[in-house]
């Protein structure tokens, strides 16, 4: 075989587990699509994030928690390796409430999620004087935050950048504007794609996305994901006026402030549209007054990649054993997790996590 593992689809979820492949001595092919593909890679929030996940389901808090302790770790040997700094912040995060009965009510529901997680859940409510010592530039209409000790926001396109090279430095393949068209497995897998190209592998992980909705099923996965439109505004280079990132905007390590995200079932559509970035303006500019003196710059959608439950996918194929899908929604944030731990999985080793949880037997 070519490569030890062939894996489809070159984005943060994709080469995170290729780099971690890599980290173990094995062989890997990476074929990545064009650039008309989907890619929620280039269009996401950048948050390293634990606060609200997994509150039906604790493992994936737990999972969410092993990676982002991992991250700082993951960051610096990353960024040694390519000289890359990947603008990591972990010094919490917030969610912030404009009614007090939002405000308790989210409490209520984190109590509940900590005594899950024996404790293990470090957040603390902050009244609006305390948050306003916090963040003196808060806005008069917020009532009050959460403040999670465990979140936090990196540079997500330089973790993209920074993965490819690394993977391609430690000897990885990556083949760019190849679209997969057929996969069989005589004895190890014959990948083929749309320009005549065949690569050869002992196992495959198919991480394309939303591309596994229609690749999935030939490897025998159910793959049952949609997308979800996040539009998202950038403002001009600003001084510092924001000290914690939130789900309603984060200053980057560049100056800028990121404001989003909308969540919209739109089917295949990554159009912007005035009202959904008017409804972005509106809720920034409601938590920092300030931004309202704020240029704007860019602003783009992007298309999620959800399963029905919001949770990840981790599944090897009954019909094909040696296929495996990976597939999520918070990629930058499962970076870590799956640079460092998933690998163990994949080749079933004793320090493989414990994933059963996210298999898609829970859709049946």
């Amino acid at each position: 075989m070519s490569s030890d593992y062939v894996i489809i689809g070159g984005g943060v979820v994709g080469l995170s587990t290729a780099w971690g492949l890599l980290k173990r001595g094995l062989r890997v092919t990476v074929l990545d699509g064009d650039d008309g593909s989907f890619r929620a890679s280039r269009g996401n929030f950048g948050l390293v994030w634990v606060q609200s996940k997994g509150m039906n389901q604790p493992r994936y808090a737990r999972w969410s928690q092993t990676s982002a302790a991992a991250w700082a770790e993951f960051a610096a040997e990353l960024g040694e390796a390519t000289g890359q700094d990947l603008g990591l912040e972990q010094k919490g995060g917030y969610d912030f409430h404009f009614t007090e009965e939002s405000l308790q009510a989210t409490v209520e529901n984190y109590e509940v999620l900590k005594e899950k997680l024996d404790g293990n859940y470090p957040f603390e409510v902050l009244g609006r004087n305390a948050l306003r010592k916090e963040e003196p530039h808060i806005g008069p209409k917020v009532m009050g935050a959460i403040l999670h000790h465990q979140d936090g926001h990196a540079n997500p396109l330089r973790l993209l950048r920074a993965l490819a090279a690394d993977v391609r430095r430690m000897g990885g393949r990556v083949l760019t504007g190849r679209t997969v068209t057929d996969v069989t497995k005589p004895d190890g897998f014959r990948v083929v794609c749309a320009d005549g190209a065949i690569v050869e592998a002992g196992k495959l992980v198919l991480s394309a996305g939303l591309g596994a909705a229609l690749l999935g099923p030939k490897l025998g996965f159910k793959a049952p994901v949609r997308p979800q439109r996040g539009q998202v505004l950038i403002t001009e280079k600003l001084p510092k006026i924001i000290n914690r990132p939130s789900l309603i905007a984060r200053q980057v390590d560049e100056g800028g402030v990121q404001i989003g995200a909308t969540n919209e079932e739109v089917g295949l559509d990554d159009g912007v549209t005035q009202p959904g970035l008017s409804s972005l303006a509106a809720e920034a500019i409601a938590a920092y007054p300030v931004l309202g003196r704020a240029q704007l710059v860019r602003s783009w959608g992007a298309l999620r990649v959800l399963s029905p439950d919001g949770l990840p996918i981790y599944q090897e194929s009954a019909e094909m054993p040696g296929a495996y899908l990976v597939t999520c929604h918070s990629g930058i944030t499962l970076a870590a997790a799956h640079a460092r731990f998933l690998p163990d999985w994949l080749e079933g080793t004793e320090a493989a996590p414990d994933l059963e949880v996210f298999g898609e037997a829970r859709f049946s």
